[in-house]
């Protein structure tokens, strides 16, 4: 193996590292940071304090981290789980202790298909391992949305009844 790049990454230990698609590798490191990487340029980090305003700087830190590709995973000590947006880091799933001490380790279950089968309509599947001997699956529930079709159909009838609205209170507007 040859090295290609060496930069630092973090302020201490890295906890986990993983790679993902487009070359971007996830970090979690022991300065209570998440960072996104792409090469050796920043692309997005997380840090608790900014997260969860009010949460002692000190009491959590991510400990595992998985990248799907469209969501990120993040395991921390306090047994706490997460799934966020990979590219804007949006929190969109926490459950705080999940666990009942660290988590070791956390893994997506894979877009193969029986992976679809296994995530039965939901958006994603994150599995978590913690020292608890315990493993819990994390299902975030597909986000709905208005097929575009319908959106314009309902701008169409919105213009239309307003033009009938006008026309009623103003006789003589066209």
């Amino acid at each position: 193996m040859k090295k290609t790049l060496e930069f630092k990454a973090h302020d201490g230990e890295i906890e986990d590292i993983a790679l993902g698609p487009d070359n971007k590798v996830v970090t979690a490191g022991r300065d209570f940071q998440c960072c996104v990487w792409q090469r050796d340029q920043l692309v997005t980090g997380l840090r608790w304090n900014e997260n969860l305003p009010g949460v002692p700087d000190k009491a959590y830190r991510y400990q595992a981290c998985r990248d799907s590709g469209t969501f990120l995973g993040l395991g921390t000590v306090t047994g706490s789980v997460a799934i966020h947006v990979a590219f804007s880091l949006q929190r969109l799933y926490y459950v705080k202790e999940a666990h009942g001490i660290v988590v070791t380790d956390v893994a997506f279950v894979p877009e193969s298909r029986r992976g679809r089968e296994l995530l039965a309509g939901n958006e994603a599947a994150l599995l978590s391992v913690a020292v608890d001997s315990r493993c819990k699956l994390h299902l975030l529930p597909g986000r709905r949305s208005l097929p575009v079709w319908l959106l314009l159909l309902l701008c169409a009838g919105l213009i239309v009844a307003t033009i009938l609205l006008l026309q009623l209170a103003f006789p003589g507007f066209l």
